[in-house]
């Protein structure tokens, strides 16, 4: 018996409509909250590239993808995450030859606003807060709770800078130069980052502009920190169409991660709470 091939025809409409949602333009939406930090864990919700990563390329393999929008609300923290995550998107950017837009949030500062820099074009809210493009190294001095105590501290090592800052010993001078010299090349290299961005837009001093200063959103557009004022969805609707479809580009949790929440723990619930308070501590220098 000889087989009947059939084809099956689409009708028109049909096929004009297939037309046009295959022909919108995608605009692959990321988020960037939190504080940089390579300390991830399975509660922890801070920044780094191998969080991150994952969520990165599957932004920049979407199909008919115009642009990729960076939407950064982050006070800082780890410089070399901040810039393994900028050189990540940089380099995604390049390869694909996809623009970045980037969009600050509530805070965009220090290596958060290193993160904003990845963008093509930078804007913010006239209330968020940018800058702060500096270095800082912070800790607590307990010698004297130890004297109090009548507590001796011990230390053996190979190496006269191996206790170098240690909170139990008195701070040295030269402690302090071998960690000024240290934050000089970090503060440097970010200097670099945003003056290869920024250009000739930079309209501030350059003394004022990497002092760690920080400004709102509508000073940073005078400074030329910032391109201009907007929110992601109108900046990106003007640029790119009315038409166009926002992707939102998100890591869905691990099997390990939901079984875990869901037998939750007080050691688990504890380290959520320090979590919360060291990411509050963060945004508490800029009033958020």
């Amino acid at each position: 018996m000889k087989k009947i091939s059939r084809t099956i025809m689409c009708p028109p409409f049909i096929r004009q409509c297939m037309h046009i949602f295959d022909s919108k333009k995608n605009i692959a939406v990321l988020r960037f909250q939190g504080v940089i930090s390579s300390q991830g864990g399975i509660n922890k919700q801070s920044l780094n590239l191998e969080g991150m990563k994952s969520e990165i390329d599957k932004a920049f393999s979407l199909p008919n993808l115009a642009a990729v929008a960076i939407s950064v609300n982050s006070p800082g923290g780890s410089p070399v995450q901040s810039e393994l995550i900028y050189d990540y998107l940089r380099s995604s950017a390049a390869k694909g030859k996809i623009p970045i837009y980037a969009f600050a949030e509530d805070v965009a500062a220090s290596g958060g606003y290193l993160l904003l820099c990845a963008g093509d074009k930078m804007y913010a809210s006239s209330s968020s807060i940018v800058g702060s493009i500096g270095v800082i190294s912070s800790g607590f001095g307990f010698v004297n709770v130890l004297k109090k105590l009548g507590v001796e501290r011990r230390i053996i090592t190979q190496g006269k800078s191996k206790s170098i800052y240690d909170s139990f010993l008195p701070v040295k001078s030269s402690d302090e130069k071998i960690i000024s010299a240290a934050q000089k090349d970090i503060h440097d290299a970010f200097k670099d980052i945003v003056l290869s961005r920024r250009g000739k837009k930079i309209k501030a001093d350059k003394d004022r502009l990497f002092s760690g200063e920080f400004w709102s959103g509508k000073t940073g557009v005078q400074l030329g920190l910032v391109d201009g004022l907007g929110d992601l969805y109108s900046v990106m609707k003007k640029e790119f169409g009315e038409d166009v479809v926002f992707q939102h580009v998100k890591k869905s949790p691990s099997w390990l991660k939901k079984k875990i929440n869901m037998g939750m723990n007080y050691e688990n619930l504890f380290d959520i709470i320090l979590e919360k308070i060291e990411q509050k501590i963060h945004y508490n220098k800029f009033g958020i």
